[in-house]
């Protein structure tokens, strides 16, 4: 399975190796031209905007015309997007930049659909663990190089490096990434009545749901993440990129050696839940860091359930979605995550202004115990293992 998924390993790892120097920069980037903290989370909501129009837009592209082209255009807004933050001599610059990558932007929904095409369906959340893989080694190795590159020569430097690779990517993708899709499977592409059917299907809604409820908690924590690091630990710019390095480490390890053995033992909506918890209690720990220590045992937790709950959603979505809507459905999933980047992270940057630390992660907590919630409520006992005379009959 992983030789078939080798390409689009490797250049999801070269793109988010750009994009994660840009993560934990941001909203040092957004205080460096004099904002205050909300308009951090004003700038998340806006790029949110743009891919929660996009999203559905890119997906039911990719279902029509191949994943490939969609790709490109992807990759071409990114590259000019971040072009535009390295010579940005305003605030109102750094919006434009991030709308313009916000529309163009695809990536994520189109490269799960890309695997699911490639990938049986009892292999998919192990798959997209894969994925989430070189999503994180990219995270381990963007930070700790956009740190250094800040340190030394200022914020001009890492946004170009990230424009750099993302060239970079585009030229890998049009060279060597081959089409998932056949033109007879794109020509089946549903249409809009068909993929409003889908999604009020009773097997694919609840998901679907209880995707958005994880997404409002995730969304709102990410958009302060650096900010309570920044309060709690106080560390600079290039000392929280070293920290989101770690987390990168942490999450290979869990992608690579653990979701897989937790979805064969207990299943893709079970491990799940127990990613829920993990997040559930990191949450928990945020209001006690102090220390690298505390700081750390928070961030693997976080790490270990981001990592299943990322892999497991992704695959009982696309196991629920007809074929023919992978990329729609997908598309809709990153909507979904585009809806709750718009609405929570100005109410958690706010939260963390106004009331504080404590506050900000009980925000994020609450919607992942909702999550958590509806995941059992669609928990289904497991059929017990047929006995060796069942099995010959």
């Amino acid at each position: 399975m992983i030789v078939r998924l080798l390409p689009i390993l490797g250049i999801t790892f070269i793109d988010i190796l750009g994009f994660s120097i840009l993560l934990p920069l941001m909203p040092y980037y957004v205080q460096h031209f004099g904002a205050p903290l909300v308009v951090v989370g004003i700038l998340f909501s806006t790029f949110a905007i743009c891919q929660f129009i996009a999203g559905p837009v890119w997906g039911n592209l990719s279902d029509r015309i191949g994943r490939k082209m969609v790709l490109i255009v992807s990759q071409v807004g990114a590259t000019v997007g971040w072009t535009m933050l390295a010579f940005a001599p305003t605030i109102g610059w750094v919006f434009a930049a991030r709308i313009i990558e916000g529309i163009s932007g695809g990536n994520i929904s189109v490269t799960q659909a890309y695997v699911s095409d490639l990938v049986e369906p009892e292999k998919r959340a192990r798959a997209f663990s894969y994925v989430g893989a070189a999503f994180s080694a990219g995270i381990v190795f963007g930070p700790a190089f956009g740190g250094l590159l800040v340190a030394r020569f200022g914020y001009t430097a890492p946004f170009l490096a990230a424009a750099g690779l993302q060239v970079l990517t585009l030229v890998l993708t049009i060279a060597l990434l081959p089409e998932s899709r056949s033109k007879d499977e794109q020509q089946e592409a549903a249409g809009f009545r068909e993929i409003v059917r889908s999604l009020g299907d009773k097997k694919l809604s609840p998901v679907m749901f209880q995707k958005l409820i994880w997404s409002l908690g995730l969304y709102g924590w990410f958009a302060a993440f650096t900010l309570i690091l920044q309060r709690q630990l106080h560390l600079d710019a290039s000392a929280a990129s070293y920290f989101f390095a770690g987390f990168g480490v942490i999450s290979i390890v869990v992608q690579l050696a653990v979701v897989g053995r937790i979805t064969d033992a207990l299943g893709d909506r079970r491990a799940s839940n127990v990613g829920l918890v993990a997040c559930l209690i990191a949450f928990g720990i945020v209001p006690f860091i102090h220390d690298m220590t505390t700081g750390f045992i928070m961030l693997a937790f976080f790490a270990f359930g981001l990592s299943i709950n990322s892999a497991t959603l992704a695959a009982l979505m696309t196991d629920a979605a007809p074929e023919n809507q992978r990329g729609t459905i997908l598309g809709v999933g990153s909507s979904l995550e585009s809806f709750s980047g718009i609405v929570m992270p100005t109410i958690s940057t706010g939260a963390l202004e106004w009331y504080g630390v404590a506050a900000t992660a009980g925000i994020s907590g609450l919607f992942t115990a909702g999550a958590l919630a509806l995941g059992l409520t669609q928990t289904q006992p497991r059929s017990p293992k047929p006995t060796a005379a069942e099995a010959e009959a």
